[in-house]
């Protein structure tokens, strides 16, 4: 096989990876473009913070249902076939959310995208990793995440430009994706149809044939095919749930539901659906911390790009230790840079504050400074009615805070960026690759249920936590967590790095 040839096939095979892909685009902006809507919806639907918490959350809760219904549906009409509707289900979503008038249907256009969240998120790893000669998957499988985290930079410019549009911005914030989803939905169209999939379950061996050639070529056909039969033999009936919990099944479903736990316990979701607001707790205006939010995104792209580029040369299992280690030290930076702030009463600060009799009841505690949000809180809460209290821990105590931003700045930065070349994309590389063709299907779905259902648990306590618990002991639960997860992939993650899907069934599976 010639070098043009080999050239002409790895093209084809990018691009399709690539436009499957998009779905993670579609994901990543769908996630991270409510953080600029945080205060227009708050406000036009009155929002409590429980009420809050769930608007930004519900998308989660719709992406479980999503995982749930994504594997076996994609095992029944195949892989193409529920990428489309995911698409559709994006366009849905972002129209009707951009137009919503109550807070029911708000949160239905929101479920709706999580539907299609939760399919994306499975489904497209997987189609990718089922093309992907072995020597390229880690990498192909990676641009899912890239896309994924283009779509957060997307959505954070997107928001930075829109903010200051007069009347409701936050509509034109969520109502701009159904752009791209559009775009998605019709390039799905080009896309083959998985050669695994359809030799698996319809038994088309010549139409997979002709797919593996364009891929690989004739010998890579051959090969691939011989492999995917040889898998066929052995498995006499379709996975269950019940089959997870086989015990020759156990090392792969330690590896798997520990990862999706990790990759969500430790804070990610928390950081992107709250970037601005975090930036503001460290005392930055509403356009610093739309800015400092789209350093965010591009740090989270960049070091994708690394992640991508070393994930088939260093290896999943590095990636992941190197990754854990500085997101434990990232976030440990973050809760001493809170934990040494205070927060100083004076002519200055109180005249900031924009509603007067918030203003007035806070007068008498001007010259006093205050170390720890615990203090403050308690102090000011016997000052204010439930109302006001809310208001202020909202919105005015941004006005009084004295801290090191550039520190608080230095450790998102660097916590991103460790997760970016780790518990990011090779969570799903690896979830892409560990299951055997039998259990697939269920299994990503009840791992990617799983993990939604821990994203879903953390972005609806985050605003909880952060006016409650202060961002001192926040940060200080996620760098244990952190902690927790580099000792889970040291001691139980194996490396899959080069290896066939065939080659890592028979490595993991218990005889």
């Amino acid at each position: 096989m010639t070098d043009e040839v080999f050239k002409m096939n790895k093209s084809y095979t990018v691009l399709i990876s690539l436009i499957v892909a998009l779905g993670g685009f579609l994901l990543g902006f769908d996630s991270a473009v409510i953080s600029g809507a945080v205060k227009g919806i708050t406000v036009y639907f009155e929002m409590t913070e429980w009420m809050l918490g769930f608007s930004v959350g519900c998308v989660i809760f719709g992406a479980m249902a999503g995982n749930l219904m994504a594997g076996p549906l994609a095992d029944k009409f195949g892989r193409k076939k529920v990428l489309i509707m995911v698409a559709a289900l994006f366009t849905v979503s972002a129209t009707w959310s951009a137009m919503a008038t109550g807070y029911t249907e708000f949160i239905i256009a929101r479920i709706i995208g999580g539907i299609g969240i939760g399919g994306a998120i499975l489904i497209a790893p997987v189609y990718i990793a089922e093309i992907a000669p072995p020597k390229l998957r880690g990498s192909l499988v990676s641009f899912n995440q890239l896309n994924i985290v283009i779509g957060i930079s997307v959505a954070y410019f997107s928001n930075y430009f829109l903010v200051n549009l007069e009347g409701e911005s936050w509509r034109w914030m969520l109502g701009v994706e159904a752009i791209p989803a559009l775009i998605y939905f019709m390039s799905l169209f080009t896309v083959p149809r998985s050669p695994r999939w359809l030799i698996q379950k319809l038994n088309k061996v010549q139409l997979a044939r002709k797919i593996l050639q364009k891929i690989g070529g004739e010998e890579y056909a051959e090969i691939t095919i011989s492999e995917i039969q040889r898998g066929i033999a052995k498995k006499e009936k379709k996975g269950t749930l019940s089959d997870l919990f086989q015990n020759k099944y156990a090392t792969i479903m330690i590896i798997a539901f520990g990862i999706a736990f990790f990759q969500q316990i430790t804070g990610i979701n928390a950081i992107f659906y709250y970037a601005p607001t975090i930036f503001e707790q460290a005392g930055g205006t509403t356009d610093s911390s739309f800015l400092q939010a789209i350093v965010v995104g591009l740090t989270n792209l960049i070091f994708t790009l690394v992640a991508i580029w070393l994930i088939d040369k260093l290896g999943r299992k590095p990636l992941l230790l190197i990754g854990t280690s500085c997101m434990t030290i990232a976030l440990v930076m973050a809760a001493v840079a809170f934990n040494n702030a205070s927060y100083d009463f004076n002519e200055n600060t109180l005249n900031n504050i924009d509603d007067p009799e918030i203003r007035m009841a806070l007068s008498d505690l001007e010259g006093r400074s205050f170390e720890g949000q615990a203090a403050l809180f308690q102090e000011v809460a016997s000052k204010l009615n439930a109302d006001q209290f809310l208001d202020f821990k909202r919105n005015q105590i941004t006005n009084f805070i004295q801290i090191n931003a550039t520190l608080v700045l230095i450790a998102i930065l660097l916590y991103v960026a460790s997760f970016a070349i780790s518990l990011g994309p090779v969570m799903w590389t690896l979830i892409s690759e560990i299951f055997p063709s039998k259990i697939k299907g269920i299994a990503i779905s009840v791992v990617g249920f799983f993990n939604s259902l821990i994203s879903f648990s953390v972005t609806q306590v985050f605003p909880w936590e952060l006016s409650n618990l202060g961002p001192t002991a926040t940060f200080a639960i996620y760098a244990v967590l952190s902690l927790c997860a580099m000792l889970f992939v040291h001691k139980f993650v194996i490396e899959t790095k080069g290896k066939t899907l065939e080659e890592v069934e028979e490595l993991l599976v218990r005889t």
